[in-house]
């Protein structure tokens, strides 16, 4: 990867410093998330509790798009998640280490 897809550690400290979530802090996120699934997911099965994470994160966007992005028309900015979250679980299931 080139240094403008992987700053450096003071580039990757000032973007989080402003706020900005950069891709190790992402990945940093996401894998607490899945602590959490593979914690519950000793007492509830996996095809019960993924539709729990679903549901979840569904209901974050949809407060990300109404209250923080302050969005107008919903049918674009769903059809952009269902897009971004496609184009990830395509990544995931064609990954041979999940």
């Amino acid at each position: 990867m080139d240094d403008e897809i992987r700053p450096n550690r003071k580039s990757r400290r000032a973007a989080e410093a402003s706020g900005e979530i950069t891709e190790v802090k992402m990945m940093q996120i996401a894998d607490r998330f899945i602590d959490v699934a593979n914690r519950e997911n000793k007492s509830i099965n996996a095809t019960d509790l993924h539709i729990a994470f679903l549901y979840a994160a569904a209901r974050y966007n949809a407060h990300v798009g109404k209250n923080v992005m302050e969005i107008d028309q919903h049918e674009p900015f769903v059809e952009s998640m269902l897009k971004t979250y496609q184009e990830m679980l395509r990544n995931h299931l064609a990954d041979p280490s999940v």
